[in-house]
């Protein structure tokens, strides 16, 4: 099937949106999967919750609290416009904010199963050698834990790729600047248009595949998704 431009810019809308996603979920991420792995903390209860929340919680129940927080009388909208930087929802930087909440856990529990499963030796060892916390982590920690990486980056980005109710509830449906590849799918099959809605989510079924396959390879049959473990 031919796709069209609207589908085009879907498409390159939505890599654009999970590949920043995705950035930005190892970079926010990576410090609370090892405050979480390493803390003894009574609150590392509270907060893993949380964090875990979006796999049990409906996606349009987290888009609507969203939407109101970041809306005109939310505590970040009201301070996004105090900076000038205007309002979120219905922009691509409010579905990237969003998304970073959806798929917060697709990338927390693998890096923090990760960290857990190297143990406390190798540290310890670095530690002998008089090496900084700093050093630790990044010259021990984050290699031992490089395929928990792997794993968070590539459901992270996978996880990002298949929103609907989050990024509907928070970027709408603007073409060519919130309508990702799911919202697409969703406006083919309300115009009655099912060829070109079955051309594109069997594109997402097979990528879906695809991405099940390299986890598993690289779990070597294992469950290397760190979820729902």
């Amino acid at each position: 099937m031919e796709l069209g431009p609207d589908d085009l810019n879907a498409l390159l809308l939505t890599a654009k949106l999970a590949t920043v996603v995705t950035l930005a979920l190892l970079v926010v991420g990576t410090p609370i999967a090892w405050w979480l792995a390493r803390t003894r903390s009574r609150l590392r209860g509270v907060i893993g919750a949380f964090v875990s929340l979006p796999i049990v919680l409906p996606p349009t129940v987290l888009g609507f609290y969203l939407l109101l927080l970041m809306g005109p009388q939310g505590l970040v909208g009201q301070t996004t416009r105090a900076l000038g930087l205007g309002m979120l929802p219905f922009s691509f930087a409010g579905l990237v904010v969003a998304s970073v909440f959806y798929s917060l856990p697709f990338v927390v529990q693998p890096i923090q199963n990760a960290f857990l499963a190297m143990g406390e030796r190798p540290l310890e060892v670095a530690a002998t050698l008089r090496a900084s916390p700093w050093e630790s982590f990044f010259r021990v920690a984050l290699p031992q834990a490089r395929q928990g990486f792997v794993t968070a980056a590539v459901l992270g980005f996978a996880h990002t790729v298949g929103e609907f109710g989050v990024v509907l509830m928070i970027g709408g449906n603007i073409p060519g600047k919130t309508q990702v590849l799911s919202v697409q799918i969703y406006n083919h099959v309300e115009a009655l248009e099912y060829g070109k809605a079955h051309g594109l989510a069997a594109g997402l079924v097979a990528f879906s595949f695809l991405v099940l396959l390299l986890l598993h390879a690289l779990g070597g049959g294992r469950n290397t998704t760190g979820v729902g473990r």
